[in-house]
């Protein structure tokens, strides 16, 4: 696994854990899985080699020229691509399964807001570069689980709701039960 450019082992059991920067590739069988909000994860296969991996990228490009971190989208998918032909993959090959992007921070959701900013740089990125996208959940209100086999190219997602969903939802049976608000009548102000 690549963070920042240094290697990096988190190998619990059979899984490794990709925070934002992060990257893994193998050419065994591996879940390798991340926890996404606004962030995307890019998971890339060769299916007759069974090399794949995953990135996690929190922008599409850094804001100052020159720097370069896997941290954003153009760096992250070239040392992910980088990573899964050092373990035998061919860029030719490869298929792409790409997640996150949820808009989860209650900030307004403009046109430019980071999560429709990430969806479709990964969405141009990999038609530029010819990868086909066999699989996608992006977008939406929530955060997600990802999981990824970097031997048989299967992905697994779990949706996961909101604290204020979750409260939102257990307050609409009191809300729907409470009495009406009282009704005011005129006030005089002195």
């Amino acid at each position: 696994m690549k963070r920042g450019g240094a290697a990096i082992n988190l190998l619990q059991g059979s899984e490794v854990v990709l925070y934002i920067g992060d990257v893994h590739a193998s050419a065994r069988s591996v879940i390798v899985k991340t926890l996404l909000g606004s962030c995307v994860a890019a998971c890339l296969w060769d299916p007759i080699t069974a090399v794949g991996g995953m990135n996690h990228f929190m922008l599409p490009r850094a804001a100052e020229v020159g720097e370069e971190s896997s941290r954003f989208g153009v760096h992250a998918m070239d040392l992910l691509i980088g990573e899964i032909m050092k373990a035998g993959g061919d860029r030719r090959r490869l298929r792409a399964k790409v997640f996150g992007g949820g808009h989860v921070l209650g900030l307004p959701d403009g046109r430019d807001s980071v999560p429709r900013q990430n969806i479709a740089f990964i969405r141009e990125f990999c038609q530029a570069e010819g990868f086909e996208v066999v699989a996608q959940d992006l977008g939406g209100g929530t955060a997600r689980q990802v999981r990824f086999d970097t031997g048989s190219g299967r992905a697994w997602v779990k949706r996961l709701r909101s604290a204020a969903a979750r409260v939102a939802e257990a307050e609409a049976p009191h809300l729907a039960a409470a009495a009406p608000a009282p009704a005011y009548g005129e006030v005089t102000l002195f």
